[in-house]
């Protein structure tokens, strides 16, 4: 599909998704929305690796169960393609081999499928920003996960204070955007620290990152 100067003002969406009336729910949802177009939709992840679209969108909406390739697989091949996606699950499946497996290969959120309309559109908007959107019931999963691990303590792990202050932001949904804002920063100088508590954390991705900080006790949530 060509791509116009104006659709390239605007965030560029992919859905994966072998549903029918899924695909064009979403696609009404997020069409309505001025800042989002969804370009393509594809019932398989193989239909849509052989187009262009991955090259240059900057979201992808996947499902798991898909035909063929499953969606914990395809992540992995959309960003040998494009590095600078973002990938977000949304599946009927909430166990906890899947959300992992698709985070560890690369996704940056996970939905569930009965999301409203209004929280697809924000997720779309937060994973452009650089947030991870999650369903609260995956992100749970995700915590509780990490902190049925035993807890370690070591010097790599020592964040400073405002790493820690990045940290907790990040566990709270802030996109990079919004932390910039909090604590008057540039958005360049929040990656920068973002990429410091990755190295520190010995982490990937943001919720490896939030997962490890709160079991490591060096973030504390509200009402953990």
């Amino acid at each position: 599909m060509v791509e116009t100067l104006e659709d390239q003002k605007l965030i560029r969406v992919v859905i994966i998704e072998d549903n029918q009336y899924i695909r064009e729910g979403w696609t009404t949802i997020l069409d309505s929305d001025p800042e989002v177009v969804v370009k393509s939709t594809y019932r398989s992840c193989e239909d849509a690796l052989e187009s262009e679209d991955i090259e240059w969108c900057d979201i992808i909406l996947l499902d798991i169960q898909l035909p063929g390739i499953l969606g914990t697989e395809g992540v992995e091949k959309f960003l040998e393609i494009n590095p600078g996606l973002a990938i977000i699950m949304i599946s009927v499946m909430e166990d906890s081999q899947h959300i992992f497996e698709a985070l560890q290969n690369g996704a940056i959120g996970y939905l569930i499928k009965k999301v409203g309309p209004d929280e697809l559109v924000r997720a779309v908007k937060d994973a452009y920003e650089g947030g991870s959107p999650m369903s609260p019931v995956i992100a749970r999963k995700v915590i509780a996960s990490m902190q049925t691990q035993p807890k370690k303590r070591d010097h790599k792990l020592d964040l400073t204070d405002r790493e820690k202050e990045v940290l907790k932001l990040l566990a709270e949904g802030h996109s990079y955007q919004a932390i910039a804002d909090e604590i008057y920063l540039s958005v360049d100088g929040v990656g920068y620290h973002i990429r410091n508590i990755y190295r520190k954390l010995q982490v990937n991705s943001k919720a490896e990152a939030v997962a490890k900080g709160i079991s490591s006790g060096l973030i504390k949530m509200a009402n953990s």
